[in-house]
C-alpha cells in the first residue's frame, strides 16, 4: 500500500487565507454537490461526507460502484480507504495504554525478545510517528507473508536512519504496530479492532473481513487505458489470509469502510465514546515535521494549523485504484471525507477544491 503525499499542509495553507467561520449552508451543499456531479461526467464514482459546525451538510454517492451492473455508488458503498487505516491502528494502540496493557514510551525488545541489538531500543512512540527508522515496505501488498516471517524480514534488515533522529513515512512500522495489538491482546489484530474501536463508535461496515459485505455494497475499482475503463474487481478480489490481508498491508493500509462509517468515526472522536480526551490529545499533537514545518505526524495522523483558530487532523491513502482522503477541522466540528474507485481525479485532488469551498 503505497502512501500518497499528504496535501495537509496544502490545505492548510488555502484556508489560512479564509477567515470566515463554517456554516451548515445549502448553498455550499449544493455548490459542492455540482462540482462532484460535474466530476462524474469526467469519469468519476466515489462518495464524499461533508459536516459543518456540528451539522451534515452532505453525505452522497456520485457515480456507479459496479459499472456493469449499473449500482449507485451510496454513503454506505464499501471503498478500501488505504493509509487512513492508519489512524484506526493508533487508536488501538492508544486504548490499550488505556487499559494499562502497554505504554508509548516502551521499547519493541518486551514484545519481541529476539529484536536485534540495533533496534532493541525503538520506541512505539517512534512506531506510531514514523520516526523509528524502518523502511517504507517490505513487499507487494498481497504477497501472501505470515506475521511471524514479516517480523523477521522486518528485523533483519538495516534501519534507513537512527530511530528517533528524523520523520520517515514507513507502511512496515504501522504493521509491527499491528503485531504488537495482536500479541499484547491476544487477539488477531481486526477483532481487537472492531471490538475496541469500531463498534464503540457505531462503525458496523468497516473492516477487513467481519463485517461480511454483501457482494452489491463493494465498490469496484477501475483503471483506464485509453478510452475505456477496465473493472480490477472489488477489495476483496485479492489474496487474503484467513483472518485479513497478509502482513505487507495489516495494520497498515487496506482497511474497508463507507462514508456513512467515517462520519461516525469523526462523531465518535468529539466524544469519549472510545478514546480519552488524553489519548484524543495525543492525535493531534504536533510530534515529526513532516517536512517544511508546516505539517506534522502525530498518532497516525497529519496535522497542521489552518489559520483559523482550528487543527486541522488529515490523512490520505491508495494503491492507485482505490483513493480516499479524510479531514477533521477539529475545533469546528467539521470534517470533510472522500473516497474514488476510479482513478479519474482520485480523492485527494478532489479534498483540496472542497475543502476550498467549505470554507469560502
Amino acid at each position: 500500500m503505497k502512501r500518497w503525499t499528504s496535501i495537509c499542509a496544502a490545505i492548510a495553507f488555502v484556508l489560512s487565507s479564509v477567515h470566515a467561520q463554517p456554516t451548515a449552508s445549502e448553498d455550499r451543499a449544493r455548490q459542492i454537490d455540482a462540482f462532484m456531479n460535474g466530476l462524474v461526467e469526467q469519469g468519476y464514482a466515489g462518495a464524499v461526507v461533508v459536516a459543518l459546525g456540528g451539522q451534515l451538510v452532505l453525505s452522497r454517492g456520485y457515480g456507479l460502484a459496479d459499472r456493469a451492473a449499473g449500482v449507485p455508488v451510496t454513503p454506505d458503498t464499501v471503498f478500501d480507504i488505504g493509509s487512513v487505516t492508519k489512524q484506526f491502528t493508533a487508536a488501538a494502540i492508544l486504548k490499550l495504554q488505556e487499559q494499562g496493557a502497554l505504554q508509548v514510551t516502551d521499547t519493541i525488545d518486551q514484545f519481541f525478545p529476539a529484536v536485534p541489538e540495533d533496534k532493541r531500543g525503538i520506541t512505539i512512540h517512534q512506531l506510531l510517528t514514523h520516526t523509528a527508522g524502518f523502511r517504507a515496505g517490505l513487499g507487494g501488498d498481497y504477497e501472501p507473508v505470515l506475521r511471524d516471517q514479516y517480523l523477521a524480514r522486518a528485523f533483519a534488515r538495516r534501519l534507513v536512519h537512527n530511530p528517533g533522529s528524523t520523520y520517515r513515512y514507513s507502511n512496515t512500522g504501522y504493521s509491527i504496530l499491528a503485531a504488537i495489538i495482536e500479541l499484547v491482546s491476544g487477539q488477531p489484530y481486526e477483532v481487537y479492532l472492531r471490538e475496541q474501536i469500531l463498534l464503540p463508535a457505531g462503525m458496523t461496515q468497516t473492516g477487513y473481513l467481519l463485517p461480511d459485505w454483501s457482494e452489491a455494497t463493494l465498490a469496484h475499482g477501475y483503471r483506464r487505458r485509453l478510452w475505456r475503463y477496465h473493472d480490477t474487481g472489488t477489495p476483496l478480489d485479492r489474496a487474503f489470509a484467513d483472518d485479513g490481508p497478509y502482513w505487507n498491508l495489516r495494520g497498515n493500509g487496506g482497511l474497508l469502510s463507507t462514508a456513512a462509517d467515517m462520519y461516525r468515526w469523526h462523531q465518535a472522536l468529539q466524544t469519549d465514546v472510545v478514546l480519552s480526551v488524553a489519548s484524543r490529545d495525543l492525535l493531534q499533537t504536533p510530534f515529526a515535521d513532516e517536512g517544511g514545518g508546516t505539517s506534522f505526524y502525530s498518532y497516525g495522523w497529519a496535522v497542521a494549523e489552518t489559520g483559523r483558530s482550528t487543527t486541522l487532523q488529515a490523512h490520505n491513502g491508495g494503491n492507485g485504484i482505490f483513493f480516499a482522503d479524510l479531514h477533521r477541522y477539529v475545533d469546528e466540528d467539521a470534517m470533510l471525507f472522500v473516497t474514488s474507485s476510479s482513478g479519474r481525479r482520485d480523492a485527494t485532488q478532489i479534498s483540496g477544491d472542497i475543502a476550498a469551498m467549505m470554507f469560502e
